[in-house]
């Protein structure tokens, strides 16, 4: 008997129905960007305390004060602070687009925002984030020390959406798909087809070709008559998807037209009243 978990990897995130949610680590890349921009930052601002503390030239053992009290400001105060407000973001990682999560995929409390910027005060500022790369590179989501600590990892925070334009019925076979009979699809199948255009970016030439042919011989017994002689397994399945859309889009135009009269016969709701023409003014 095989497991409903199937599938779900050790590392995934899963709810109470079994469901794994897909929280994606975010890539090394933009997470060396985001480190070097903080990093960068946390210089700057210890340069120039250093430098104020030499315009109001004060004594060393004063300036030897103000330095360690600017060192624990700016490399444990501000960016504990600064995560534990945005929930787990630093200026660098708003800058790349980056969130800092628990391991359960929540937002991170101070006691997290603390732990990741106390680890990284000599992971990243004393050993000059030698650690924190050698740690990250290693680890399958991207740790680095403060983060196996404090038991987070960072995500990606933004996403674009990219919402594929609807496949269109070729035009040689616009005729004869709108008179076919095209039968109920299993989901599996029609789930598919929804999602062939999408896979054809992810996989080989021949694969795609291949997927495309098991698809139209499984859809093909579900549709008649038969396309037209010498129509491709590609136009014959864009066909068949973009009817089915159109179909279902009307009958459901359909359907609401049909509650919508029963409403009104029922006395639920109002007829619509036609509206005066605009501009148009009552005789006085």
């Amino acid at each position: 008997m095989s497991s409903i978990y199937a599938g779900i990897g050790e590392d995934d995130l899963v709810v109470g129905e079994g469901v794994a949610l897909d929280l994606p680590a975010a890539s090394f890349g933009p997470r060396l960007v985001s480190g070097a921009i903080d990093l960068a930052i946390s210089y700057a601002l210890l340069i120039a305390a250093l430098m104020l503390m030499i315009q109001l030239a004060v004594d060393e053992a004063l300036m030897s004060t103000m330095y360690v009290i600017a060192l624990i400001t700016v490399t444990l105060v501000f960016p504990t602070a600064i995560a534990s407000l945005t929930r787990g973001k630093s200026v660098g990682k708003y800058l790349m687009g980056l969130r800092a999560v628990r391991d359960d995929g929540g937002p991170i409390s101070f006691r997290h925002a603390f732990v990741r910027a106390l680890v990284g005060v000599a992971e990243l500022i004393m050993l000059g984030g030698v650690p924190a790369l050698l740690c990250a590179v290693t680890n399958n989501k991207g740790k680095r020390f403060g983060d196996l600590v404090a038991g987070t990892y960072v995500v990606r925070d933004r996403a674009k959406l990219v919402i594929n334009a609807p496949v269109q019925v070729p035009p040689h076979l616009a005729h004869w798909a709108a008179t076919a009979d095209i039968a109920p699809l299993p989901d599996a199948l029609s789930v598919s087809l929804r999602h062939l255009a999408v896979r054809r970016a992810q996989v080989s030439p021949a694969a795609w070709a291949s997927l495309v042919a098991d698809l139209a011989a499984r859809t093909r017994p579900l549709v008649s008559p038969p396309p037209p002689a010498g129509t491709t397994d590609q136009d014959f399945l864009a066909a068949v998807t973009a009817a089915r859309r159109t179909r279902d889009l009307q009958r459901l135009a359909n359907e609401s037209s049909a509650r919508q009269r029963l409403a009104v016969h029922a006395g639920l709701v109002k007829p619509d009243t036609p509206q005066p023409p605009s501009g148009s003014t009552e005789a006085g």
